[in-house]
């Protein structure tokens, strides 16, 4: 098409007056009347009670929780008591909800999910003490019991991933559910410094709960120096995907492999920031070089659409270590896209 004088009145007529949101194409202009008012202002990104991906805020009690018709109930748990390492993802949730540049539209997936679905950040878990790790996770397999028990998704941000232990506790406890772990660590240790319950052994407790299927696991961009603590996950079953071969195989083929493995089963979708290398992620408990970009983790994840998926989380955001903030923005950017990923899943 020339563009002349005709074309350039065109697009006078047709744009010269509008305002942000007045927008023509049909798919996006859907999205834009839920964003804009009728005088074309939309909400400051920096103003107002800060939520994780400016959902509605819903607050449901403790001990009597009503869910109302909640799908999707976004949970804060901000505890790092199993680390080995660093601590600090305590203050994950919280960075996270700080984050205002995340959304409203997946351009990918062709959705808005907080405007397409019934979601809501139901604050933190909550927590008896700060100090004892196992009373902390039976707080938290009761917690999401309860979104469970409600017929609605949890998507959890941590916190360190001793966590997805008890989320599987209660997202599995009918029939193990499968699961894709995206990673630098398998996290099927066993007992260290005589205890079970630490970061580095969830998805070992979760497989002998009899929680998890271990056949229909994939663990991806496993790598660094702690390769001789994950035998159980092969013992078990479980696919693994290191990240040196990511490159090779390329990520339409690892996106291949892990729709075979899970299949159209039941799945939980567990995301630890320190999957993606410190140049994108620094802000986390035990960064491992070597690891994905970005964009190859949010490639990954497009290509899960469609899949079974009842909950998910994303974990080890550790903001204290980052002054730029970008581990916190990478890990609500990946929320999001799980979120996304919620909005056409048939257990929605």
């Amino acid at each position: 098409m020339a563009f002349d004088k005709t074309t350039l009145e065109a697009l006078r007529a047709k744009y010269g007056d509008g305002h942000g949101g007045s927008i023509h194409d049909p798919e996006f202009r859907a999205v834009a009347d839920k964003i804009f008012n009728a005088a074309g202002t939309r909400a400051a990104p920096y103003a107002g009670v800060p939520t994780l991906l400016d959902a509605p805020l819903k607050e449901v009690d403790a001990e009597n929780p009503d869910f109302g018709d909640l799908q999707v109930a976004l949970i804060g748990v901000p505890m790092d008591l199993g680390v080995t390492n660093r601590p600090g993802s305590r203050f994950g949730p919280r960075a996270l909800r700080t984050i205002e540049r995340v959304g409203p539209y997946n351009h990918v997936l062709k959705t808005a999910p907080v405007f397409e679905m019934k979601v809501a950040d139901i604050g933190d878990v909550p927590f008896r003490s700060r100090y004892r790790l196992e009373l902390s996770h039976e707080d938290i397999e009761k917690r999401i019991a309860q979104v469970v028990d409600a017929g609605v998704i949890p998507l959890s941000v941590g916190g360190d991933h001793s966590i997805t232990h008890p989320i599987l506790r209660a997202v599995g406890r009918d029939r193990p559910v499968g699961m894709i772990h995206i990673d630098a660590h398998c996290d099927t240790g066993g007992a260290y410094d005589l205890t079970k319950f630490h970061h580095g052994g969830p998805f070992r407790n979760a497989v002998l709960d009899g929680v998890l299927d271990p056949t229909r696991v994939i663990q991806i961009g496993i790598r660094g120096a702690a390769e001789y603590l994950w035998e159980f996950s092969y013992e078990s079953g479980m696919t693994v995907i290191h990240a040196e071969e990511i490159g090779k195989m390329g990520i339409d083929k690892v996106i291949e492999k892990a729709r075979a493995v899970v299949g159209d089963g039941p799945t939980y979708l567990s995301f630890d920031i320190d999957s993606l290398d410190p140049a994108y992620a620094p802000g986390t408990g035990t960064p491992e070089i070597g690891g994905l970009t970005s964009r190859q983790a949010l490639d990954i994840l497009h290509g899960l659409k469609g899949l079974n998926f009842v909950g998910g989380d994303v974990v080890e955001v550790a903001p204290q270590y980052d002054t730029t903030t970008n581990t916190a923005h990478a890990g609500a950017q990946m929320l999001f896209e799980i979120l996304s990923l919620i909005r056409f899943s048939p257990a929605l």
